[in-house]
């Protein structure tokens, strides 16, 4: 098999999993979640809202998240795999630090990671992007990062729905010209909600005394390697329907 059938197998058993009833320890982990959620402090629930409304429109808008590099053309779909791992191990490293850091400082420093963590993630999909030679200076491109962003924060049913979506990205993207109404248009109360639902059992945690900087790094680590798991799939997932249309 050549490397990209053997990567069009990889994306339908990822598609496979969205369709899997959640297992015991995830309906529990829902429920704890669910439970952690109500005792929130309202201080925190606003951080996160409002974070996700700076870090969308910087991403739509803005040029904090440009990356440096090159955007990378002419690389085989392997040679971009290979690269797009590296680029997220160095986003774990820099997460994970950061995590360690605000857990250990308890829930104030916790409140700051929120936003630090997102900025971490974006600057990261933004250079994914340029990996699979893609060019975050075109509008489309960044409405393609929110839409992985979310794909990945979702449950599985909504899941569905946006991986439909990126597949038929082509279509897709010819709605989004350069102006603002995807962010007038956008859920923001949804939005914000899958986002903390997906990350809170294991943010949570970095609020138990003394075990909050391990946690810190752990929740941090593990919440940007989904994120770049998805990602890769995501940009798999193009990269190949680009090839099978050409």
């Amino acid at each position: 098999m050549s490397y990209e059938e053997k990567m069009w197998q990889e994306l339908k058993d990822w598609e496979n999993s969205f369709y899997k009833t959640p297992g015991m320890l995830e309906k529990a982990s829902k429920k704890v979640g669910n439970k952690i959620n109500s005792i929130i402090p309202d201080q925190v629930q606003n951080t996160i809202t409002g974070t996700v409304k700076v870090i969308v429109r910087s991403t739509l808008f803005g040029a904090e998240y440009t990356p440096k590099r090159t955007i990378e053309s002419s690389l085989t779909l392997e040679q971009s795999d290979e690269l797009a791992k590296q680029v997220i191990s160095t986003y774990q490293k820099i997460a994970t630090a950061e995590g360690a850091g605000t857990g250990a400082g308890g829930i104030l420093l916790s409140v700051v990671d929120f936003p630090a963590l997102i900025a971490i993630k974006m600057k990261m999909l933004f250079e994914l992007a340029h990996v699979y030679g893609y060019s975050t200076n075109v509008f489309s491109e960044r409405i393609f990062i929110l839409t992985l962003f979310q794909l990945t924060y979702s449950e599985n049913m909504r899941r569905r729905q946006i991986l439909k979506r990126i597949r038929e990205w082509n279509n897709e993207k010819l709605q989004w010209s350069s102006d603002s109404a995807y962010y007038k248009e956008l859920n923001w109360e949804n939005f914000q909600k899958e986002y903390r639902d997906a990350i809170d059992f294991r943010k949570m945690l970095t609020l138990v005394p003394g075990i909050g900087a391990v946690a810190g790094a752990w929740a941090n680590y593990s919440i940007v390697e989904e994120l770049g798991k998805f990602a890769i799939n995501s940009f798999r997932t193009r990269r190949l329907s680009d090839s099978a249309n050409c």
